[in-house]
């Protein structure tokens, strides 16, 4: 583990212990959330196939989501007195997404790449929402339950083209 960066000052009343374990976890699901906008728009240029616009669509509209969720994580980091790095190359370096495969084209493809970005994403903010509780930090449980209620949904739509025949 990283050795944790100072703080930057600030008034909010959380216990300096609970700021810098809320602002590195934070930290880590920027990296991670920042990774999945980038994927989401890597399977939306490149999709093909007969479900080309349905997908082309969908794929557009889970990046807008997700931006929404990078924006609010970097912002409660900061709000916390951490600094946000959201630069491709610091995340680059830290992002714990598996790679997303660039050789392929199909919907299917995309649409399980894509799954398994978001059930991965998911998972680490749903145990996020517990590391927040324990450190007694109720905002950050509670706005990444927005977020992970948000990546639930999205997951859905995605593996919904993914069942049936």
């Amino acid at each position: 583990m990283a050795p944790r960066k100072r703080l930057n000052p600030t008034r909010n009343d959380l216990s300096q212990s609970a700021r810098s374990g809320a602002v590195e976890r934070l930290d880590q699901l920027l990296a991670d959330c920042i990774d999945l906008q980038g994927q989401c728009k890597q399977a939306h240029w490149n999709v093909k196939g007969p479900t080309f616009i349905a997908l082309h669509k969908l794929f557009d509209e889970i990046h807008g989501a997700v931006s929404e969720y990078v924006d609010l994580i970097a912002e409660r980091l900061v709000q916390l007195g951490g600094t946000a790095a959201g630069t491709v190359r610091s995340v680059a370096g830290r992002t714990t997404l598996p790679d997303y495969p660039l050789s392929i084209t199909s919907g299917r493809e995309h649409a399980a790449a894509l799954a398994g970005a978001l059930a991965n994403f998911g998972r680490t903010s749903r145990r996020a929402i517990d590391e927040m509780a324990a450190l007694q930090d109720s905002v950050s449980a509670d706005m990444l339950t927005e977020v992970t209620r948000g990546i639930d949904q999205w997951l859905w739509f995605v593996e919904a083209h993914l069942q049936g025949k």
